[in-house]
């Protein structure tokens, strides 16, 4: 049988880890598929560059619309990034009776329902395990492992720049603008982190793995946002001492009770118990919760080379083996059929339920718990935790640190606004959330 063709668009890092790997594995690969996966054309702006690395081996080009275009690939991967180009590519070559493969989490996030449709109309294969947590099969695993399984809740570390940072502020005790300049010059940050260290990456990603989890079309637009940058080490060093770890999750929770579901990204306290506390520095995991299966974990490197080039290469293997399948009979993109997706309503950040934990800086003397205690009561929110610690601001000022109970987070803010405007409350309140994740 012909080889698969495949072209691909962009040769940075992943896609010399693609070529690397194509090369390297070649024979096993041929195994698993019965034929071969020869990349046949690369695009690089950089053409010496792109000729050092793949020699005679395939045609080198510096427009991308080429291999779109080209009627000798079968398969175009697009590895660019970003959400403008990169679009006009994926559609290009879709109408060019061409399968898709792309770890562009952003182009998906944004333009997804656009390509996906495009793709079901035409017959083709998207395909984008590499779009989330890197050479994870958590794509894989949501589609087609966990497909028995009516999904209640996932959670997942899905950003290796976040995980590093945080892990370093825990271990160190530095500020966040230190532990970001030591990430930019090993290499863990970009030179502009914002899309990390805002939360927007994970949000891309986590608007995937909540459509595919709870079959409904991707809502990016609709996923709660918080990044790390408002985070004080004193927080995390309180967390410990209580016997928390502060984590950047993104979290989609069904919520039957509420009509809807929770996509949400932010700063979380999970305890020192639990197996996502253990994920240091910059690894990726997402636990699973199915009615069926319970509880899973799946856990590895979230980014790199060739870890990323993995789960292409993954999609490339299942197009050699399904290409010549009737499209009804391949795994839908979202793993739910396409007429069978549900508009289900995204809950507002303020109907969500979680736990908190609050950081009070407080005048020091008597009265001033009962104060709090009072209006948290009074909004219905209970204590699972109190604990005074010393305070660097003044003698006459200490910390507060209080756990609550779940609560609903409108009830939350109103009882902040209350006690923010408590004459013995020095400063903004620090409030981060809390899951158990049990």
């Amino acid at each position: 049988m012909i080889p698969l063709r495949i072209g691909v668009m962009g040769l940075g890092t992943v896609g010399a880890g693609v070529f690397q790997v194509l090369e390297r594995n070649s024979g096993e690969i041929a195994r698993r598929t019965g034929r071969g996966l020869q990349v046949t054309q690369v695009s690089r702006r950089n053409l010496d560059a792109a000729r050092e690395l793949v020699g005679d081996r395939a045609t080198v080009v510096a427009d991308p619309h080429a291999i779109a275009t080209s009627p000798d690939i079968d398969v175009v991967v697009e590895l660019i990034g970003g959400t403008t180009l990169a679009r006009d590519l994926v559609l290009l070559a879709l109408r060019h009776g061409k399968h898709v493969v792309t770890a562009n989490k952003a182009l998906l996030a944004v333009h997804g329902e656009e390509i996906f449709g495009e793709a079901r109309r035409l017959g083709l294969t998207v395909s984008f395990e590499a779009a989330v947590a890197g050479g994870i099969p958590v794509i894989k695993m949501l589609r087609e492992g966990l497909s028995a399984n009516r999904i209640s809740w996932l959670a997942g570390i899905i950003n290796g720049t976040t995980n590093f940072i945080l892990t370093e502020m825990r271990d160190r005790g530095l500020p966040f603008a230190d532990v970001l300049q030591e990430a930019q010059r090993l290499g863990y940050a970009e030179a502009d982190p914002t899309f990390d260290i805002e939360g927007v990456d994970a949000a891309h990603k986590l608007a995937l793995m909540g459509a595919i989890a709870f079959g409904m079309p991707v809502q990016f637009d609709s996923v709660y946002v918080e990044g790390i940058t408002a985070l004080h080490s004193q927080d995390i060093r309180y967390a410990g001492q209580m016997g928390y770890r502060i984590k950047l999750l993104g979290i989609a929770r069904r919520r039957d009770d509420a009509g809807g579901v929770e996509l949400r990204v932010h700063p979380t306290l999970v305890p020192e118990k639990c197996l996502m506390a253990s994920v240091e520095g910059a690894m990726n995991a997402v636990m699973v919760q199915g009615d069926a299966v319970g509880t899973t974990l799946h856990y590895g490197k979230g980014a790199g080379s060739e870890p990323t080039a993995s789960a292409v290469v993954a999609d490339l293997v299942d197009i050699a083996r399904l290409a010549s399948a009737a499209p009804e009979h391949r795994v839908p993109s979202l793993s739910f059929q396409p007429d069978a997706l549900q508009n289900l309503r995204v809950l507002s950040i303020d109907e969500v339920v979680t736990a908190f934990y609050l950081r009070l800086v407080v005048a020091d003397r008597s009265g001033v718990l009962a104060d709090i205690t009072r209006i948290l009561a009074a909004h219905d929110i209970s204590l699972d935790a109190v604990r005074q610690r010393e305070s660097s601001h003044g003698e006459q000022q200490t910390d507060l640190v209080v756990l609550t109970h779940e609560t609903i987070e409108s009830a939350l803010r109103a009882a902040l606004k209350d006690i923010q405007a408590l004459p013995s409350v020095l400063q903004p309140v620090v409030a981060l959330r809390k899951e158990e994740l049990a």
